[in-house]
């Protein structure tokens, strides 16, 4: 007997179809609701992503480029893609746009794969100073497919030095440079690496996956200008889904396109492109640019009560969103301090130090970052609060006591800023 309506269940929710499933996100939703997420690399995405993302266009494969695909039924979609290109392509000054990558990762193997061939040199941050697996982490596809040579941080400021990058670049002669990081908390002088791409004859990218909320709101200094490929994220300070883009000059359109397809996707993910879409048009409101400073302000102030604490910060502070703790002094792990903060309901995470001697599955840091909890609403006074918090948990790691206070303290102040009040997919 052929299946009928009543035994595919198109219209019924995920409570009714998988309610295990839909208990789990449930759980998820609560989580969030109650602690207060301070990884740098996570946010909150508007309902209108969230409802994007989850739309009828996960239903629709569309391999190609708008007006150019190889499936029909394709109408609706070219107009949500190129909806996203142009929003991105306004929103960050850019000449080209590819809004197709699904993941930071991914968009930078496709400009590695548009502008290199195998084996070739590429300078860029090292993982353990502050730079990112895709920056030729030998483990990782771009460490296995060319030849990274690595720059870090001075050893006494924990900032990157130009005129290392200089000698370096000189020395190596490198076809590509690199200017980005996913644990750095100063700015990134794009001007400075343009300067220094030129002097050797380089192609020079940025990838902005962390910052780029905050590039779009005025509150960091924009690649765009000096780099010819930029790359980023959009569910970190941008606020998005989980996804990524890239921006190019106009002479690298060609290559960037067939580098993304075929080169290293197939189909898009047209219902995510949909919820960039959003994420673009969000990020071009002049609320927006607000959040985007007051996440820089909230860094600031959260670092200030940190180090009041006599917690010592890598680099001595922070510029962004970011900053790491430095444990080292304290005989404690990355791993142990990230551990107990979440059992108070503070969800950071472990992270390298420059020159750590643990390793990465131990670390002597734990990062802290401040856009999931400024999408929140909080402000200045909050940051202080959780300074304190913070070092309370650290300064009495194995006291239980307190912790069950400070996750008191923590449950009041996530019920004072209230997130996805309206979002249920179980019952509790």
């Amino acid at each position: 007997m052929p299946p009928t309506r009543d035994t595919l269940p198109l219209e019924a929710p995920v409570a009714t179809v998988d309610p295990v499933l839909a208990a789990l996100l449930q759980e998820e939703v609560e989580r969030q609701r109650d602690d207060l997420i301070l990884i740098p690399s996570e946010n909150h995405a508007s309902v209108a992503v969230l409802e994007a993302q989850g739309s009828v266009l996960s239903n629709k494969y569309a391999e190609g480029y708008p007006r150019a695909r190889y499936y029909n039924g394709c109408r609706v979609v070219d107009q949500v893609e190129q909806l996203a290109i142009d929003r991105v392509k306004e929103l960050f000054g850019a000449e080209h746009a590819n809004v197709q990558p699904a993941s930071g990762t991914a968009a930078n193997m496709a400009v590695y794969y548009g502008a290199l061939e195998h084996g070739d040199t590429v300078l860029a941050m090292d993982l353990n100073h502050g730079g990112h697996l895709s920056h030729g982490q030998k483990l990782n596809f771009s460490g296995r497919q060319y030849h990274f040579v690595h720059y870090g941080v001075d050893r006494d400021s924990e900032c990157l030095d130009l005129a290392t990058v200089r000698t370096l670049a000189q020395e190596h002669r490198p076809k590509l440079i690199v200017a980005g990081a996913s644990s750095y908390a100063r700015t990134i002088d794009f001007a400075g690496f343009a300067e220094i791409a030129r002097e050797v004859g380089a192609l020079l990218l940025g990838d902005m996956a962390h910052i780029a909320g905050l590039v779009a709101g005025g509150a960091h200094p924009s690649p765009l200008p000096h780099c010819d490929f930029v790359t980023s994220t959009t569910q970190k300070s941008l606020r998005g889904p989980r996804g990524a883009f890239i921006l190019c000059k106009a002479t690298h359109q060609k290559a960037i396109d067939r580098a993304t397809f075929p080169g290293v996707q197939a189909g898009p993910l047209m219902n995510t492109v949909a919820g960039k879409a959003v994420c673009f048009h969000e990020a071009g409101q002049p609320a927006f640019r607000e959040y985007a400073q007051q996440v820089v302000r909230n860094a600031a102030v959260l670092a200030e009560s940190l180090q009041s604490a006599d917690l010592r910060l890598v680099s001595g502070g922070t510029d962004n969103h970011m900053m790491v703790v430095d444990l080292t002094s304290r005989s404690l792990t990355g791993r142990d301090v990230a551990d107990r903060l979440e059992e108070a309901g503070l969800v950071a995470n472990k992270n390298v130090i420059p020159f750590d001697h643990l390793k990465p599955r131990v670390t002597s840091g734990v990062r802290f970052g401040t856009p999931a909890i400024t999408s929140r609403g909080m402000g200045e006074d909050e940051m202080r609060v959780l300074g304190q918090l913070i070092a309370d948990v650290i300064g009495h790691l194995d006291d239980d006591a307190i912790l069950e206070r400070v996750r008191g303290r923590v449950r009041e102040l996530a019920a004072s800023f209230p997130i996805y009040s309206d979002v249920r997919y179980a019952a509790k």
